[in-house]
């Protein structure tokens, strides 16, 4: 079975939400053609009939009888986000938009990205495509600058403002605008995009309400999600985090699993390993990793969502001693907020900045040049995780001239063992498994025993991937099968996808409550599902969403190929790597496709391209040195290994597979020095020495052979070729 991977260049995967409020939303628009079971069919030649999200309500039919709400919102970052080029208001800006000459299209500008710090023109292409392009304007600063910095990209890469990446019907539009249907054609590679109002407007997070709403006394509308703030502020997640659309329906009210996976910190460069935004990640991943986000805060607890400004001050701490001041405010559940004297807190005086609530626990960090934005994990400032593994803290904003260790030495002064916490235990476990250390498992599974919060459990578990084969490991995934939270369920689901002997267990969760569960348990079971199942149709119905984008076809070749329908998963594994040639995931589930063809001097090229692409990769440079081992390109083999071990001196079985190679070429005294680094940094593992054993019994080093054979035998003491090895020893068999 066939693992997910990231579809992104590290290149490209920090562009992937450059001027949008939604990660990767790939909404779909009704696409007519039929993706049922082995019968699917190419697409006919036509494009979808566009269909309506909602009735035509607009913020102007509701202004009458809500004036005073409008007038909150018409001038909010929400109101505009996206709205045609006004030709008197930004007349002075487009008098100044001088692109740069081969940039794009000769166009003017037809609609505006954005509201504040910034705003995108929009270029129409080719084929209903609509392009934000690269230069923004400040409206503050009254100037045009570059969102890519000094990067320069070029044109044909998916991150180019022309290019896949920074296309507006598919990565912007179904958080920018009101009602809005991509429509898009798979055949004719192209949009006809509707939608009912420019901007966030009232139906985009009230739905749309009956005709006879406001026509008599009477009337009376519920809202969608019933007062229920959680289940509110699961209308503001969509558009609010980074994730992946399951459905293009999600309707206000809606339960968010049910239509979107939510992107946590399990792939090294999204997050910092404590949780920290690092790259475009917004702010629903971290409420729902945060302690406070589990306790029950919501986005309204601090928001006015008509004005989206915060209900108290932020500056002076009362937004967060609404809740923090004695007695404690009781959040929904019992659990009471600790009660927080400011200045006792912080050490610091009421005036300073390092008394800030927000400052301290909210840190800000800047995209798009010249968007700065709070990380919404409130997690404690740690100097120490600064300097064991390069995580930002607050502390050195303001203390830029003094060393992390004389920041390590204050907090630890001043809050002692508070800062052993598990935020800390949970970044170095999540490090250890993102660069491979072998000590990583037991550290995730020390912290599932305790960890309460589903996200970080769902993030542990995922975590776990490679050491999935552990028992302890499938004991903990069978358990969490049963769990409450959806997205710890999935988490379980995807550890176990795979491995036939769970593959009941699965099974009933086909009929699971929530569609993210659901699709992760169609995706392992897929080639047993019957092509007219209503199981098999969700997930066909999900593999058509993205099918405009490099990811989707990524998707859609894998399940190819988790049915064994290779030609298939070539064509769109090809494809995918035409539209994204920069994607080191694409590379890598391409060449498993070509190992599968029998096509391994092909798939060895690829992979080493992937490795070359992901330069702190060990994993990937080992995958291609194997498959240039097995077509004879020994030197190739050789380098690549080299690589991975250069990478990731702790690799052991990179170190182990060096070893065989040298060995086999002759070259014994190198071979026994990467045989016994292997053991050293794995000394559990009965193959190392053995393998040590057999070239030191080719060497004549009889007492060295002994010992090596007898260390495999501590480790797995029914190992038949270590007491082969003794055998011949102790019989006087040994030759040079």
């Amino acid at each position: 079975m066939w693992r997910s991977v990231p579809f992104a260049s590290e290149r490209s995967r920090s562009l992937l939400r450059k001027f949008a409020v939604c990660y990767a939303v790939l909404a779909a628009g009704l696409v007519v053609f039929d993706v049922t079971g082995c019968g699917r069919s190419e697409p006919r030649e036509t494009w979808p009939r566009p269909v309506a999200a909602a009735k035509e309500q607009t913020a102007a039919s509701c202004q009458a009888c809500h004036a005073d709400v409008h007038a909150a919102w018409r001038e909010t970052d929400h109101a505009r986000a996206n709205r045609p080029i006004d030709a008197v208001h930004d007349a002075e800006a487009l008098a100044s938009f001088h692109p740069p000459l081969g940039v794009g299209p000769g166009k003017p500008p037809q609609m505006v990205l954005g509201n504040q710090p910034l705003w995108q023109p929009l270029i129409l292409a080719k084929d209903g495509r609509w392009q934000p392009h690269e230069l923004a304007y400040d409206p503050a600063q009254r100037e045009w600058f570059s969102v890519f910095g000094g990067e320069q990209r070029e044109p044909g890469e998916w991150g180019h403002w022309m290019g896949r990446g920074m296309n507006w019907n598919s990565m912007c539009a179904q958080c920018h605008m009101t009602g809005y249907e991509k429509n898009y054609s798979p055949v004719l590679d192209g949009y006809r995009s509707t939608w009912v109002e420019h901007g966030v407007s009232c139906i985009q997070c009230h739905g749309p309400v009956p005709e006879n709403h406001g026509k008599g006394a009477t009337t009376t509308v519920a809202l969608p999600f019933g007062g229920d703030r959680q289940r509110m502020m699961q209308t503001c997640a969509p558009c609010h985090a980074r994730n992946e659309a399951l459905t293009g329906k999600f309707q206000p009210g809606d339960l968010y699993a049910d239509h979107y996976r939510v992107t946590l910190p399990v792939e090294p460069g999204v997050f910092y390993p404590d949780g920290q935004q690092r790259d475009e990640d917004f702010n629903w991943s971290s409420v729902l990793l945060s302690r406070m986000g589990h306790a029950g805060v919501t986005c309204m607890d601090c928001h006015d969502p008509h004005t989206t400004k915060t209900i108290l001050p932020a500056s002076n701490n009362q937004l967060c001693l609404q809740c923090h001041a004695a007695p404690g405010r009781e959040m929904p559940g019992g659990v009471r907020a600790v009660v927080i004297d400011p200045e006792a807190h912080s050490h610091h005086g009421a005036d300073s900045v390092g008394n800030s609530c927000v400052a301290c626990h909210m840190p800000t960090k800047t995209y798009m040049q010249r968007a700065p934005r709070h990380d919404h994990g409130w997690l404690k400032p740690d100097p120490l995780l600064t300097k064991e593994l390069g995580i930002p803290n607050a502390c050195a904003t303001c203390h830029a001239d003094q060393t992390v260790d004389w920041a390590i030495a204050k907090t630890d002064k001043w809050f002692g063992a508070k800062m052993d916490s598990r935020q800390r235990a949970r970044a170095r476990a999540v490090a250890a498994a993102q660069t491979g250390q072998p000590q990583a498992a037991a550290a995730l599974l020390a912290l599932l025993a305790e960890e309460d919060i589903p996200a970080w459990r769902a993030t542990l578990l995922s975590l776990l991937a490679r050491d999935a084969d552990q028992p302890a490991v499938m004991a903990v995934a069978r358990e969490s099968l049963t769990a409450v939270d959806p997205l710890e369920r999935a988490a379980a689901v995807r550890l176990l996808t795979g491995r036939d002997a769970f593959a009941e267990l699965l099974r009933p969760l086909l009929k699971d409550p929530v569609r993210l569960v659901r699709l992760d348990v169609e995706w392992a079971l897929s080639p047993e599902l019957a092509a007219d199942s209503p199981e098999h149709k969700e997930l066909d119905a999900y593999l058509s969403l993205s099918l405009d984008q490099p990811a989707g076809r990524l998707r859609l070749g894998q399940d190819f190929a988790n049915r064994e329908r290779w030609a298939e998963a070539e064509r769109e594994m090809a494809l995918a790597e035409q539209w994204d040639p920069a994607s080191a995931g694409i590379l890598e589930n391409y060449a498993r496709v070509l190992i599968a063809h029998g096509r391994t001097a092909e798939a060895a090229v690829k992979l080493r391209r992937a490795s070359d692409l992901t330069p702190d990769d060990s994993v990937l440079a080992m995958q291609a040195a194997l498959a240039f081992a097995e077509v004879g390109e020994v030197t190739k083999a050789e380098f690549a290994l080299r690589q991975a071990v250069r990478r990731n001196p702790q690799f052991d079985r990179a170190w182990y597979n060096l070893g065989l190679l040298l060995a086999q070429a002759n070259r014994l005294p190198e071979a026994v020095e990467a045989l016994q680094q292997a053991e050293q940094v794995g000394p559990k593992s009965a193959d190392y020495p053995f393998a040590l054993a057999t070239v030191l019994l080719r060497t004549g080093d009889l007492a060295g052979t002994r010992a090596a054979a007898e260390r495999a035998l501590l480790a797995e003491p029914q190992h038949r070729g270590a007491a082969e090895v003794l055998r011949v020893i102790n019989a006087g068999g040994a030759t040079r």
